[in-house]
């Protein structure tokens, strides 16, 4: 139940998701979710947690993955998405239902925050390292980056092509890209 939940949410968001499209999207009884949770928005916390969960691990698994700062960013962001289906956290933030609701939005609100933090070290690692320009400020950078690919996504949803999304990317990192090596060989 929790998964179809999950992809309801995606899909539908909290107010199109009704009590009756989970078990019929899950193949539960109807008594089922009301046996396992209380109601609607305690199935969706359980969603909304499950799906946060899952957007962490992969992005940590990109950003603590080899490279440079400059790559594993780089990979943060060319790494494969549904791009025209969109962030299933992010599409969360458009939802009146989830943002009114504290604990729904809680997940969300912790998840881009972890992201936004996890960005901004690497940033930090990769200037400290000479990869990045001096000046440029690691939470800052980080909230651009998780700005780009937001708004990627609803450029590319927008247009039907993911290829705002993928100029968007290319601009970010052309911008980020380490500085030349001036010195003569």
């Amino acid at each position: 139940m929790i998964e179809s939940t999950r992809e309801l949410l995606w899909e539908r968001g909290y107010v199109g998701t009704s009590p009756k499209a989970i078990p019929e999207r899950s193949g539960a009884g109807q008594g089922s979710m009301y046996h396992h949770f209380k109601g609607k928005p305690d199935l969706a916390l359980a969603a909304i947690r499950r799906t946060a969960e899952e957007m962490r691990a992969t992005a940590e698994g990109v950003l603590d993955g080899p490279g440079t700062p400059y790559e594993r960013i780089e990979a943060y962001l060319r790494r494969e998405r549904d791009v025209l289906r969109g962030c299933p956290v992010g599409r969360l933030t458009m939802d009146p239902y989830v943002i009114a609701s504290d604990a729904l939005r809680a997940p969300v609100d912790e998840t881009l925050d972890w992201l936004r933090e996890r960005l901004a070290q690497i940033v930090e690692e990769g200037r400290e390292r000479g990869g990045f320009a001096a000046g440029l400020d690691g939470e800052e950078i980080a909230a651009t980056i998780v700005a780009t690919v937001q708004g990627g996504y609803v450029l590319a949803r927008a247009s039907g092509s993911p290829a705002a999304f993928d100029a968007g990317v290319r601009g970010l990192l052309s911008l980020l890209s380490p500085p030349a090596d001036t010195r003569a060989p």
